[in-house]
């Protein structure tokens, strides 16, 4: 019993650990790009790619490498992935051009996928479910600290090293975390090691979800993107109909077609992803452009969200333990959908107390979704799909991410085209943009609420 326990805690450790990587990165990484621009002199719409290019590879590669970990073991392909992610940080660092820093940038999102597509599919087998939900918690605690240090700790290594060294830092705790996996994680994780693996679904999905996702990154810039957008959609389609039609299919629609909770908290999820996550980006141009704030106190104001969300996520997950996952996630989508409703009126006299307080509400409504929502969606299936659960709920929060950032170029498009930051009608257009995208947050997280009501009471997975 006492060896569980071990097991259990350092399951925990390395966990979270991971959970706090790629938050981190993301968050620290932007502060290193104007430097990446001037290093690599590359414009900006060469720079985006430093951030889509590991996005879409995450996307991509999450669900296949969670199925291909339910076969052959998950914490073999965990130790890949982490193995993979310390190799490509060391390249991202040491990379002497662009076109060989984005490689090593896809490589990297490919090796992330093989840990996020796992590592949850690990905490879900090893931790009982009486304590699932307080673990989840602590996952998604490690992962809002990680969003809180990036701009403090990125900006420290940043103008203390450079940005080469965000990278290096990634190569340590990469490092540590395989270390720890290797010396003290006995024992492996399956759950359809009888199964084959489903090779020509996975490209159908793979090249669908680029397709869609290179597509959704700037449907406003031209045709190239909207045929992309298409070409993708009809791949995804595809990929349902040959799914359906196999006997071990790389995600079986039967999870989505006779299993509501799984069905209903990953929409949740996705919905949720696609109403929150460009508040961020809205709110540091708000604070900066219209309220005139400094960029290092601009970033103190919007870490009241992160903050909160960490500090309150082992207690939400905790109550999951023992509260319906129902009503906590419900509740905290309908806490969120009235901080959004109070974004709709910004202008610029509004005070900044109020902002630092609307900020830490949509915090605790996060908080109170995500835990649970997690719980929710991997305590719905048997053992054998756990991996596939955890890429499945992966998956849909990158596409919210991306469907986030589309709305938000879709309406600046409309509103701001050919405007820059001197331009006389700048604030003006930059408050009618920001306004009608919290309209339609709002409209977006009042419905995400409706669908997480509507995944049913807290269902019992059989197969514990």
């Amino acid at each position: 019993m006492e060896q569980n326990r071990t097991i259990i805690r350092f399951t925990m450790v390395i966990v979270m650990v991971t959970s706090f990587i790629t938050p981190f990165m993301g968050n620290a990484i932007n502060l290193g790009i104007p430097q990446i621009g001037l290093e690599y002199n590359v414009d900006q719409s060469w720079l985006n790619w430093v951030v889509n290019s590991y996005l879409l590879a995450t996307a991509a590669f999450l669900l296949p490498f969670g199925r291909w970990a339910d076969i052959v073991g998950r914490k073999k392909v965990f130790i890949i992935g982490m193995f993979l992610f310390a190799l490509t940080s060391l390249g991202c660092g040491l990379a002497f051009s662009f076109p060989f820093f984005i490689i090593f940038r896809v490589l990297q999102g490919i090796a992330s996928a093989m840990i996020f597509g796992t590592s949850m599919a690990i905490l879900t087998s090893v931790v009982p479910a009486k304590e699932r939900g307080k673990a989840m918690g602590l996952s998604a605690a490690a992962t809002y600290i990680g969003l809180s240090l990036g701009p403090v700790l990125g900006g420290i290594i940043c103008s203390t090293v450079s940005w080469r060294g965000i990278f290096y830092f990634n190569l340590i705790v990469a490092l540590v975390a395989l270390g720890l996996t290797l010396a003290k994680l006995s024992g492996e994780w399956t759950g359809a090691d009888n199964e084959r693996f489903d090779t020509k679904g996975s490209v159908l999905w793979i090249l669908g979800i680029l397709l869609c996702l290179y597509g959704l990154s700037d449907l406003s810039e031209g045709l190239s993107y909207i045929v992309a957008f298409i070409l993708g959609l009809l791949l995804l389609i595809a990929f349902v109909i040959y799914e359906n039609k196999i006997s071990y299919p790389l995600l079986p629609m039967r999870m989505f077609m006779s299993n509501r909770p799984f069905t209903f908290s990953n929409l949740a999820a996705l919905i949720n992803y696609s109403a929150t996550f460009a508040l961020v980006y809205l709110m540091s141009l708000y604070l900066q452009n219209v309220l005139q704030i400094d960029i290092s106190l601009s970033g103190f104001i919007l870490l009241s969200q992160p903050i909160i969300m960490a500090a309150l996520s082992p207690l939400a997950g905790r109550l999951s333990d023992k509260i319906s996952s129902q009503i906590l996630a419900s509740l905290g989508m309908g806490i969120t959908t009235l901080g959004l409703f109070f974004f709709i009126f910004l202008n610029a006299n509004t005070p900044i107390v109020l902002i630092v307080i609307n900020l830490a509400f949509i915090g605790l409504g996060f908080a109170l979704f995500s835990s649970p929502n997690t719980n929710a969606v991997m305590s719905s299936v048997e053992r054998t799909l756990y991996g596939v659960a955890s890429s499945t709920l992966g998956t849909m929060r990158l596409l919210g991410q991306t469907l986030s950032m589309t709305i938000v170029a879709l309406i600046t498009s409309l509103d701001m085209k050919d405007l820059t930051l001197t331009s006389p009608g700048y604030i003006a257009s930059f408050l009618k943009s920001s306004q009608a995208s919290f309209i339609v947050f709002t409209v977006l997280c009042l419905i995400g609420t409706f669908a997480s009501l509507a995944r049913g009471g807290k269902l019992e997975s059989p197969q514990r």
